[in-house]
Parts: structure tokens; C-alpha cells; sequence
């Protein structure tokens, strides 16, 4: 695809993500010279930087004329049906409150996190969207931009507002995190959204709770595809 779009001059956006940052220990910043020095924790993380890494690598004659791989951090929204466990934490949230009338969280394993403290930039898949429409109609530089809220919200907040949404009652039980994944599992990102900013996108973004309400109102609740 790269290629095709160098030798046809089609400008590219392309799927990166958070999961390249690991466990943060060189923060969220999306600045090009610490792609190299990046750790991701799984296999999914490391294709994502490894690919970013390379277009990096690229001279101006072998990229196409814009490109922006976008390093998403926990998109949810309209249409992850197909995902299945991979969709986001909502929709299996909104799923396990019909089926149970409850929702199981993973406990922290941390002393630093209590449970469901955990902490994650949930973003909605319509501002992004709207941001890939602006970057396609925007000459901004190419390069590697996060793609969040730039604000970290707890899972219970989430929760939280899934239940609201559903004008029910909290209830939540904690499990333990999966021994296979225990030590692969992020507790805290967070995206700086200044290089974005910088470039000049004008947009403000969705709210966790505005969010929740209009995707568990608009379209999980009765089962909108579109």
C-alpha cells in the first residue's frame, strides 16, 4: 500500500497505536526519536513500531506525499461488532450488564492502583474519524500523532457511565488478570495531544461520558449496525 501510494502520489493514513509505547517507561510522547527506543509489550506492539520505525526510515522519494500513521489509544464506538474479545471495553461492558446485570473487571495486581483504577485514554471512534478526514484535507507535516482524548480515565468511570447510560445500578466484580497477560498488561496511558494541536487541528474531543451515553443510547441498546 505504501508503495502504491508513493508511485501514485496518494497521500496515507495508517493504523498505528498506543500498544507501541509498552509500559510507558518512556512516556506517550509522539515525537519520532524515541520510536526506536520503544519496548512494546506484545506482538501487536512490536509490528506497530517496527512499521513506524521503517516509514521513519524512508526518503522523501520513496513516501508518498503525505503520510500520518496515527497511534490510536482505546477507540470504541459504533461497529466493533466483528471484533469479538477485542472490541472495547464498552461493548463488553454493555453486553455483560444484559446477559448478568453486572460487569467483571480485572483486579489491579499493583499496590500503586487499586481496583479498577486502572487507567486508560478512551477515545470515540467518531472524533476519530473526524480527525482522519482533517489530516486527509489537511497538508499538515507527516510523521507519527497520537490519537486520544489526552485525558486518562479509570475503568470505573467507564463502568460507571454504561450503567448511567442504562439507568442501572452499579454493580461490578473483580477478577484476576489472566497469569499469561499479567505482566503484559498497561495500567496508565495517556495521550499528549500537543503535536496534533500544533498542526493545527481545531477539534475538541468527545467526552467519556457523552460518548458512552450516545453509543450505548444510539446504537447498542437497539442494536444499530450504522
Amino acid at each position: 500500500i505504501w508503495n502504491y501510494c508513493t508511485a501514485n502520489k496518494i497521500p496515507l493514513i495508517y493504523a498505528s497505536s498506543a500498544a507501541t509505547y509498552g509500559a510507558g517507561e518512556l512516556g506517550y510522547k509522539d515525537d519520532h526519536d524515541i520510536v526506536g527506543k520503544l519496548k512494546p509489550l506484545n506482538p501487536y506492539g512490536v509490528s506497530k513500531n517496527e512499521f513506524d520505525k521503517w516509514a521513519l526510515q524512508q526518503d522523501e522519494a520513496h513516501c508518498p506525499p503525505f503520510w500520518a500513521g496515527l497511534k490510536f489509544f482505546n477507540v470504541y464506538g459504533p461497529n466493533e461488532y466483528h471484533k469479538g474479545r477485542m472490541a472495547s471495553v464498552i461493548f463488553h461492558s454493555f453486553n455483560q450488564v444484559v446477559a448478568l446485570g453486572k460487569v467483571k473487571l480485572f483486579r489491579s495486581h499493583r499496590p500503586d492502583y487499586k481496583d479498577g483504577e486502572q487507567l486508560r485514554d478512551f477515545v470515540y471512534v467518531k472524533d476519530v474519524a473526524d480527525v482522519c478526514l482533517w489530516l486527509m484535507q489537511h497538508r499538515v507535516p507527516s510523521g507519527l500523532y497520537n490519537l486520544g482524548t489526552g485525558k486518562a480515565r479509570t475503568f470505573l468511570d467507564l463502568v460507571h457511565a454504561v450503567f448511567h447510560s442504562l439507568d442501572k445500578t452499579p454493580e461490578i466484580e473483580f477478577i484476576d488478570t489472566p497469569v499469561d497477560i499479567r505482566d503484559k498488561y498497561q495500567y496508565f496511558t495517556e495521550a499528549p495531544m500537543d503535536k496534533l494541536k500544533r498542526a493545527g487541528y481545531p477539534g475538541e474531543f468527545t467526552s467519556l461520558e457523552e460518548g458512552v451515553s450516545d453509543y450505548v443510547k444510539n446504537y447498542l441498546s437497539g442494536h444499530q449496525y450504522f
